[in-house]
């Protein structure tokens, strides 16, 4: 049984390291590093190659987070180190690519996918918090930030299972961490907006 769930794991960071967006922009004839921000995310996709473009790819994001997660929590529901470990994994391989050298998106859509998976009520409420603050704000870095750091929140208030919220803690983090360029060019005014086209 250890070494399937090593192969689950495996596929997860595997299925996570998919880049999507950066798939669509060839499609589409361009490189989405080189444009706008520089990341292959969905919003950047969104802002470079408009909105179905980046809905797209922020839906294949998100399932490749929310299958594996839903998977492992299916078929093992009493098991959460092997659940948190194919959450992670998928989380990783989105953030850490193997097929970009390493260099992917922020881990949000897929961050999202994970915790449908097994915490529906609290990242729901993230996802209504990240719209708010991107429709006030217009910056989808802004609204990202905003979803991960209550996404901890919600899970306290609604009881969730310790390692899952020290998971969703552990992710904020992340997130923060992953959107570090965007803080600093929301600080000197040069972010980009979610309307922005390059």
């Amino acid at each position: 049984m250890l070494h399937w769930k090593i192969l689950i794991i495996l596929f997860s960071y595997l299925l996570g390291s998919i880049p999507t967006g950066y798939l669509i922009g060839r499609m589409k004839g361009i490189d989405i590093r080189k444009c706008g921000s520089g990341n292959p995310g969905t919003a950047n996709v969104y802002r470079t190659l408009g909105k179905w473009p980046g809905i797209i790819t922020f839906f294949i994001d998100f399932l490749k987070g929310f299958f594996p997660a839903f998977a492992a929590v299916k078929f093992f529901p009493q098991d959460y180190l092997f659940i948190i470990l194919v959450a992670a994994a998928g989380i990783a391989g989105h953030i850490w690519t193997i097929f970009l050298n390493f260099k992917g998106g922020k881990g949000v859509a897929t961050s999202a996918g994970v915790f449908m998976a097994f915490l529906p009520a609290p990242t729901a409420l993230a996802f209504a918090v990240f719209a708010v603050a991107v429709w006030i704000t217009k910056h989808i870095s802004v609204g990202s930030m905003s979803a991960a750091i209550t996404l901890p929140v919600f899970c306290i208030i609604f009881k969730s299972p310790v390692p899952f919220s020290i998971l969703a803690f552990c992710v904020c983090a992340l997130i923060i961490y992953t959107h570090i360029p965007n803080i600093k060019r929301i600080y000197s005014g040069k972010e980009l907006t979610f309307h922005h086209k390059k």
